[in-house]
């Protein structure tokens, strides 16, 4: 397993509202056992989609979060695939609840662009999926 970490997406979500995604998890080969939301799942990226900032930790009201889409653009440079995933977050996934999505990128080295549907500043960061 491999920790994946990208830096906030700036995105306008829905209605005039500013806002910010994070993104982070793991690379992994498999397979995932039966507790799993997808068990069996192999060579795969699980990402943990949180809205907003807590200037007082965690457990304090978020700021910055907006009802939005996520995109995951992916590109596998071994195998030459690519492909995208999307997922509705909404503005009650923080850090302590967050929306979870699986990428199912194959092993290699792989690059993953976060940006959502409305208009964003993408991030992007190449993990290498075991």
């Amino acid at each position: 397993m491999r920790a994946v970490n990208l830096p906030p997406v700036m995105t306008l979500g829905d209605g005039v509202c500013a806002g910010i995604l994070s993104a982070n998890g793991t690379a992994f080969d498999g397979p995932l056992w039966r507790y799993e939301s997808t068990p069996g799942k192999t060579h795969s990226v699980k990402l943990r989609l949180a809205q907003g900032f807590s200037p007082l930790g965690e457990w304090a009201p978020t700021i910055l979060a907006c009802n939005t889409t996520a995109v995951i653009d992916w590109k596998n440079f071994r195998t030459g695939k690519s492909g995208t995933v999307k997922k509705f977050v909404r503005a009650t996934n923080n850090g302590i609840h967050p929306a979870e999505t699986y990428v199912g990128t194959g092993s290699g080295r792989v690059r993953l662009t976060v940006h959502t549907t409305r208009p964003s500043v993408p991030v992007s960061t190449v993990v290498v999926v075991p």
